[in-house]
């Protein structure tokens, strides 16, 4: 394993560069190319789908097989968690993104502060 490798000061800010020129190119490539793309197209659907499937996946890895922290949560109430976030998101007329993403942080602060042991 290369963990907790010495690195010297400029190697940090060579990496910080790097990581700015690639996220920075992609963004620019994308904002050039984002007038030519006909968002009714087959390729846009399929990316929309790809993109949506990959943030399904990653949320069910989060709440079934967490690391860190949020591992020490039972199954039970992540899920029970999960629920009542789409329950209060789903609620009104309107999708309630920012609503249901604070009563989510609110109920597993109470959890871990209440009910763990």
């Amino acid at each position: 394993m290369m963990n907790n490798i010495p690195l010297e000061n400029w190697q940090l800010w060579v990496a910080l560069l790097c990581a700015c020129v690639g996220t920075y190119f992609c963004r620019s490539v994308g904002v050039i190319l984002s007038g030519r793309v006909d968002q009714n197209s087959e390729f846009f659907y399929w990316l929309t789908s790809v993109t949506y499937a990959m943030v399904a996946a990653m949320t069910i890895r989060m709440v079934v097989f967490p690391l860190g922290l949020l591992a020490s949560v039972p199954l039970y109430v992540r899920i029970s968690v999960c629920a009542v976030t789409v329950i209060v998101m789903l609620s009104g007329k309107k999708r309630r993104l920012g609503p249901a993403l604070l009563v989510g942080i609110v109920c597993l602060v109470l959890y871990v502060n209440y009910f763990s042991a």
